[in-house]
Order: structure tokens, then sequence, then C-alpha cells
């Protein structure tokens, strides 16, 4: 096996292992199979890195042909079809907007002093700026929204016994993302585009995607085309200034991948007089200090400090001491 595709094989057996086994049985199947095919691991090893993701090539599939049964079907159908999903896989982005993750960050939202005005980089079609018009379960106490637009999705996080979890939603004043492609909420193939991106088997993401997307196109959010390591200030600007301006992002900085850059970036926040809320992959996020941070989690800081490990797809948040 050559080089670039022995490689790959790594990739996507570490993505059926670590990544989609115990959430979707369906695309553990497809993956170990092709960590283990030799010609489709050569096709994709020509293309750019960025476009040779497990994620971007599932969802290409599952964009054009739907769900497929199994992993030969899965085979059968891309290698069929190849150009139309190599032209998905080159003209798209991994941009995932997982509302449910409004749910792991509405605990630390509401510690800010209200009302807010809410920044997010890597917006995609900003679903998660929408926190207030959402409701929330955390076991210990539900939360209605503060501002519903039609029927809410109700988001169910498992929220530790430290979680400070609030007995009202957050006020928002004003919402704005960055995206260096952003996604319309209103356009019917970008919100197909989003739905492709759901694994199968994970239960109610699918449904709870598209009542986040209901309320969304409702009022839609405004989403700026840029760059965060550049563009962050001029849109920053355009906060009221009698709201706490938050900058947050999450699964945002693992695309930055220069370290200069993603510095600069946390330099650039830090000189708006904003609070700074990142929800990361904690192997970005580890700081000298901080408890280990348990496979696959998400770190949740403000201000670069850790405060919580939640769930990447924001079903459980475990509030640190």
């Amino acid at each position: 096996m050559a080089e670039g595709a022995a490689r790959l094989a790594e990739v996507y057996s570490a993505f059926a292992e670590h990544e989609a086994a115990g959430r979707s049985p369906l695309y553990t199947e497809i993956c170990r199979g092709m960590a283990a095919d030799e010609e489709l691991l050569a096709r994709l090893a020509v293309l750019p890195l960025d476009k040779q993701q497990p994620n971007l090539l599932l969802a290409a599939v599952k964009y054009l042909h739907g769900v497929t049964r199994d992993w030969p079907h899965f085979r059968d159908v891309m290698t069929h079809d190849w150009d139309a999903v190599l032209a998905i896989v080159l003209g798209r982005r991994t941009q995932t907007n997982e509302p449910a993750r409004c749910a792991t960050l509405l605990p630390l939202l509401a510690l800010l002093p209200q009302p807010l005005a809410l920044l997010e980089v890597g917006a995609s079609a900003g679903l998660c700026l929408l926190p207030d018009r959402y409701a929330y379960d955390f076991g210990v106490r539900k939360v209605a929204p503060s501002a519903p637009l039609g029927v809410a999705p109700l988001f169910h996080c498992k929220a530790s016994a430290r979680t400070p979890v609030p007995e009202r939603n957050v006020e928002v004043v004003w919402r704005a993302g960055l995206d260096l492609n952003p996604l319309d909420c209103t356009n019917d193939e970008d919100a197909r585009w989003l739905q492709a991106l759901v694994w199968p088997g994970e239960g109610e993401r699918h449904r709870l995607l598209g009542e986040a997307l209901a309320v969304a196109r409702r009022d839609p959010p405004l989403i700026f085309k840029g760059d965060l390591r550049t563009d962050l200030p001029g849109v920053a600007a355009q906060a009221p200034k009698q709201a706490t301006l938050v900058v947050f992002h999450t699964a945002v900085l693992a695309y930055v991948r220069d370290a200069d850059d993603r510095q600069a970036f946390a330099d650039s926040v830090r000189g708006l007089n904003a609070q700074w809320v990142s929800n990361e992959s904690a192997e970005i996020f580890n700081r000298p200090g901080a408890p280990p941070a348990p496979w696959g989690l998400f770190s949740l800081s403000l201000n670069g400090r850790p405060v919580a490990y939640t769930d990447p797809h924001g079903t459980a948040l475990d509030w640190l001491a």
C-alpha cells in the first residue's frame, strides 16, 4: 500500500474505533471497510488534505444518495457515482452546525453579565447563535426559551452535580457570525447539506436539527464571510456597547492548523474587551495543571481557563471544580 493510502487507512480506522463506535454502527462499519480498501484510499490520497477526512466523504454520499444500507452498498454507490461524490467533496466543507452544543454553552453564558452580544467564529449557518430560542432539559432542571420563535427544539444534556444549571435562559440583544464559507439557513440546499452531516443511528439529532433550522428561518442570524485570523475586530466593532460581548467557537480551531495562527487569534480576542468562550477538542486546549482530558471530549473554557468537559454533540457536561 502506498504511503498516502496507508496513512489514510489509519485515519479511517481511528475514526471508526474512536469517533463512530458507539454512536453510528453504520459509519463504524463503513469506515472499517474504507480502511481496508486500497483502491478507494488511493483515490482519496491524491485530494487536498482537508478533503480526505471521513466526515466529508460520508456526508457527500448521504447528500447524494441518502443513508446507505451497509459497507458494500456504500462502496457500490460511491464508485458508480464517483464524479458527483468528488464534486461535493471538493465543493463543500464539514460545517456541522450542531445546535445541541448550546446546551453545554448555556450554563457558562448564563454566568456572564446580561444582556449578551454573541459573536461566533466558524458559525456555519448560525444555529449555535440562538441559545435563547431553544429549550433545555438538564435532568435537575428544565430551561425554557427566553425568546421563543415557534416550536423550540428541546435539547437533553446530562449535567454533573457541580454544574451551575441556570434557572432561566440568557438574554441576547445582538448576534452575528463569522465564517469562511457561510451557509444560509433559508437555502434548501445548504439545509440539506447540514442534514447530510448528521450521522445515521444517532437518535433524534436529525429531527432536532430540523426544528432548529425552522427556528432560525423565522429570524436568520447575520453571518459575515471572513477569516477569524483577520476579520474578527471589524465584526466585533458592530456589537452594542451596553451588552457583554461574547466571542465563542466550538469545534473550529482544529481547522486552524498553524499554532502561530491560533495564538494570533487568541491575542485578537483578548484585545476586544470581550469574554472568550471556547468549546474545542481537549487535546487543543489542554493546559498545564489541568485535569487529564478524557478521550474524545471537548474542553469548555472561559478566557483560556478550562471550566468543564463537554460531549462534542452537546449531550453531557462535566463541570470542573
